[in-house]
């Protein structure tokens, strides 16, 4: 497995523990991204414990690039992003992580090609690491407690590229084989209720009948109903109706 072009770069940055390559590793390829390089890892490369928490996604480990130092992981990159914490008192953009991959979008798709930074579990990218970048990427975490697990940071990116990438519905509704009931279904089941209704004399007393009529009316329409659920609640008036018939014999 390649990296794929139109995508961004995550290289991690003297990684630490490899059960932590392997959760970021499976971060990435739920969101669909590739490309991984890996910067002096602590433990050595390959690494099994990388290998088992990656799950699905070792083939992507087997493709991630291993490099010597930052300098060559980002030799043929054109734009770099940093995710840290702190701006460790450098003069730079800082972006959050959704809008660092609406513009890493963007970037791409002019021809540049772009690496994200992630740094050691320990204490994150040094300053010799974030001035390589041309950006930083800041997560609004708890000020009190900023630091993110390695594999929670690569996922939470992923997923802004995601995001920016594709269209996403915020809302949908899972219909299950049901189709939503028409105006004039929902019509014949107000008329329904209302006449069964009034033969049982729930509009009481008669001056409040108009109102306490309209109030159904509006209760019909503000639930979403479909076809099923229609023929629900009629059988199941038809069924009281039949009850009361036969109760009263």
């Amino acid at each position: 497995m390649a990296e794929q072009i139109g995508q961004p770069t995550f290289v991690l940055v003297r990684p630490q523990m490899g059960e932590n390559i392997g959760a970021a590793a499976r971060a990435m390829w739920n969101f669909g991204l590739s490309g991984m390089r890996i910067v002096a890892p602590r433990d050595g490369w390959p690494n099994p414990a990388a290998m088992a928490l990656a799950s699905g996604a070792g083939r992507l480990l087997d493709a991630a690039m291993l490099c010597d130092d930052l300098a060559g992981a980002l030799a043929d990159r054109t734009y770099t992003y940093a995710t840290t914490a702190r701006s460790r008192d450098l003069t730079k953009p800082v972006l959050t992580p959704e809008a660092a991959m609406a513009e890493a979008r963007d970037r791409i798709a002019a021809g540049e090609r772009v690496a994200v930074l992630f740094g050691p579990e320990r204490a994150g990218l040094e300053n010799e690491d974030i001035a390589r970048a041309n950006a930083i990427v800041s997560v609004p975490v708890n000020p009190d407690f900023p630091s993110l697990n390695l594999a929670q940071c690569v996922l939470l990116t992923a997923y802004e590229w995601r995001r920016a990438t594709n269209e996403t519905v915020a809302r949908t509704v899972e219909m299950a084989g049901a189709d939503w009931a028409e105006g004039h279904e929902i019509e014949h089941l107000a008329r329904h209720y209302e006449e069964r209704l009034e033969e049982a004399g729930f509009f009481f007393p008669e001056h409040k009948a108009p109102a306490m009529k309209v109030n159904l009316r509006n209760l019909w329409s503000r639930m979403p109903l479909t076809r099923v659920d229609v023929q629900m609640l009629h059988g199941i008036l038809r069924q009281m109706v039949r009850w009361k018939e036969r109760d009263g014999k």
